[in-house]
């Protein structure tokens, strides 16, 4: 009978998850290695039914999820730092309670209360010293199972432990999502109504600038935002237009447009200032690209008021070529910070979820960028040699366009138009030679372009899913969270009432 027993004890942290249909992607199985006949027995040996004599003073009889194993102590000698390791260093029954779950003290048997199929790694790794993943086995629930066991994943092939590593980093990802979704709620569950002066008026107005569905206001201040964004744009394409009766003073229409600017910049400003002083951790606020984009939005208009400042007073008090050059200088710097206004486009990812998936996209998707870059710029190098070679040797004597292919750096961009599929028409080959080469780079280039935009697609397919399936949670649990607080005020207020009846009656 066991004389041991941790059935009293929590595993549950512990606990193996048996869900692998999400994560078949991730997985290879261990393939056959050649191994030296008999060694891979001796090194350790799976009991298949058949009970027989075991020498405990040279083998250890492991049971793990109703598995029997026999490990030699010569094999977990070499893994002194392992849960199976310290078994030999066990002196007490209080000792090994500490590293197994149950202990047979008649048949010496170590009981494990484990995921059967998960130790099958570990006990090809103790045996042939692969460790790798199985198909059959979730990689999360491996990561946890390698700590349980003391196994270092650095023993894991290179390949496995980066898909493993990957898993684990995006349930991470989606834990801590959770935790957020969690705060949320909890916060949407506090009675805000009761809440009242500054601190009432302070959280009313973070949701409504943080949180559209929070209800009409914050849908209204959403609209409104976008449609701040929208004029600003359409100013931005007006102020383009050239002006007729332009006699080198500044126009009603150019005052329309700085009146309608200033409106715009106010607000937004208005905007960035309410998200920073209701934002908790300013310095993950201040690092969020999207803030950082506000903020090179923004700041161009108050420059421009300084420059304009400085070009005004410097006209005033210079004179000659040297002012000349240096207004010229301030005005190509005003015209730059007035062309940054149209970033203000990128605020629209504020409010789509298409603009989101597509900078999410990005970001998931820079290895495949850079293979893109990488085959392209290879390509280029290759073709446009070729392309050069072609059309000096064979159009000597003829006439050719004033863009011809004089050298190679000239030919690198009729080599990236053409990959590109673009084609402008600027520099076309005219010798047939020539033309084969151009025939075989637009080829090059289409089978270039296709390669990495099918994993690129799919990056954006499941980002745009993944946000969605996001957006749809929380706002769910808004809804659930909002029903809540009502439901518990509705009842403080009946119970109020009763008292009051009650006390009345008294």
């Amino acid at each position: 009978m066991p004389i041991i027993s941790n059935a009293n004890h929590d595993f549950s942290n512990l606990s193996v998850s048996t869900d692998d249909s999400s994560l078949d992607l991730f997985f290879t199985e261990i393939p056959e290695t050649e191994t030296v006949k008999g060694v891979y027995f001796q090194r350790a040996q799976r009991l298949l039914g058949i009970s027989r004599d075991v020498d405990h003073s040279k083998l250890a009889l492991i049971n793990v999820g109703g598995d029997r194993y026999t490990f030699p102590w010569s094999t977990l000698d070499e893994f002194p730092l392992s849960r199976l390791g310290q078994l030999r260093q066990c002196r007490s029954p209080d000792e090994i309670a500490q590293l197994c779950d149950d202990y047979d003290e008649t048949r010496r048997e170590f009981f494990f209360d484990r995921s059967s199929v998960a130790f099958r790694i570990i006990f090809n790794f103790l045996a042939a010293g692969k460790l790798r993943l199985l198909r059959q086995v979730c990689a999360v629930s491996l990561s946890d199972e390698l700590t349980y066991w003391g196994i270092d994943p650095v023993h894991m092939e290179r390949c496995c432990r980066r898909k493993m590593l990957s898993c684990v980093e995006e349930v991470g990802e989606k834990k801590k999502k959770e935790d957020e979704r969690r705060q949320r709620r909890l916060a949407l569950q506090r009675p805000l109504a009761r809440e009242t002066g500054y601190v009432g008026l302070m959280n009313r107005l973070q949701e409504i600038v943080e949180n559209p569905h929070s209800g009409w206001p914050g849908k209204i201040f959403a609209c409104f935002s976008i449609v701040m964004i929208a004029v600003t744009v359409i100013s931005l394409c007006i102020s383009t237009i050239p002006d007729h009766d332009d006699r080198g003073e500044c126009s009603e229409k150019c005052r329309n447009i700085f009146i309608v600017e200033t409106v715009c910049v106010a607000w937004f400003s208005m905007e960035f200032l309410l998200r920073l002083l209701h934002a908790q951790r300013k310095l993950q606020f201040v690092r969020n690209p999207l803030n950082i984009i506000d903020v090179i939005a923004i700041l161009p208009y108050y420059i421009s008021l300084v420059v304009d400042s400085e070009d005004e007073s410097e006209e005033a008090e210079l004179h000659g070529g040297a002012s000349r050059g240096y207004l010229d200088k301030l005005g190509l710097i005003l015209r730059v910070m007035r062309a940054l206004r149209i970033l203000y486009v990128m605020r629209l990812a504020r409010h789509s979820l298409g603009l989101q998936t597509l900078g999410i996209t990005m970001q998931r998707s820079i290895r495949e960028f850079g293979l893109l870059l990488l085959f392209l710029c290879v390509a280029v190098a290759l073709f446009s040699p070729l392309v050069h070679l072609a059309e000096k040797e064979f159009t000597k004597g003829k006439t050719t366009g004033p863009h011809s292919f004089s050298s190679i750096p000239s030919s690198y961009w009729w080599a990236i138009i053409s990959m590109t599929t673009v084609g402008y028409g600027d520099m076309v080959p005219h010798s047939i030679p020539g033309q084969v080469v151009a025939f075989s780079s637009i080829l090059s280039g289409i089978l270039i372009m296709a390669f990495p935009a099918t994993s690129i697609f799919h990056v954006f397919s499941r980002s745009y899913h993944e946000l969605k399936r996001e957006r749809e949670m929380i706002c769910k649990d808004e809804r659930v969270a909002i029903l809540d607080a009502n439901a518990k005020e509705d009842a403080q207020r009946l119970l109020e009432r009763r008292s009051f009846i009650s006390a009345n009656e008294q």
